[in-house]
């Protein structure tokens, strides 16, 4: 029992680790994506170990579905996102919100919604429990979505702040003309005055 959850815990933070490296880094602020290379399965072994539990069968089979999306083009992530939404309306089973999140956080499916998305999770996360592969994997989703939702307001805030410096001193650029120009045009006039004596 014991070696079969390991196998199944190795083969699941795999598929999560090329997921994470893949899909939920989304560029911050516009910086260009590309694709994820595909990640090649091994195969199982001849003397291959009994499968895996139901809830060890449903995070391998998530983590397989939010893998696929790294791969696909704009029109299938679409797709993808009407399809988990309306599969979260049918049944709001962990596995639907955590695909309907993962999708919600890629630019390509359309306008990404990170709040909804970290409701989403956190709604599995949440939930009353043990400590599930599905819910294990919800945390680490939410932990990341969540960090680079503060990374990237912390990239608005510096932005904002060097666009404030930047204003202020074009401001002080603008008066030190003005006042130049005064003093350049105050000069002639006291000039003119003095020859005319």
């Amino acid at each position: 029992m014991t070696r079969r959850c390991n196998r199944a815990r190795t083969l699941a933070l795999h598929a999560l680790f090329s997921f994470l490296c893949c899909v939920v880094q989304r560029p911050v602020l516009g910086q260009p994506t590309t694709p994820a290379p595909p990640v090649q399965q091994t195969p199982a072994p001849a003397n291959a170990e009994p499968a895996a539990n139901e809830d060890e069968q449903q995070a391998i089979l998530l983590l397989t579905d939010l893998q696929r999306y790294a791969g696909e083009s704009p029109e299938e992530l679409r797709r993808e996102l009407a399809a988990a939404g309306q599969a979260v309306t049918r049944a709001r089973t962990e596995p639907n919100r955590i695909r309907l999140a993962v999708l919600l956080t890629m630019p390509a499916a359309g306008a990404a919604d990170d709040a909804r998305a970290l409701a989403l999770l956190d709604s599995v996360v949440g939930k009353a429990g043990g400590a599930s592969p599905v819910k294990q994997l919800a945390a680490i989703l939410y932990l990341q979505i969540a960090e680079r939702v503060r990374n990237v307001a912390e990239e608005r805030r510096k932005s904002a702040a060097a666009q404030e410096k930047l204003d202020q001193l074009r401001a002080v650029e603008r008066s030190l003309l003005l006042e130049r120009s005064r003093n350049a045009g105050g000069a002639g006039g006291g000039g003119g005055g003095g020859t005319g004596r």
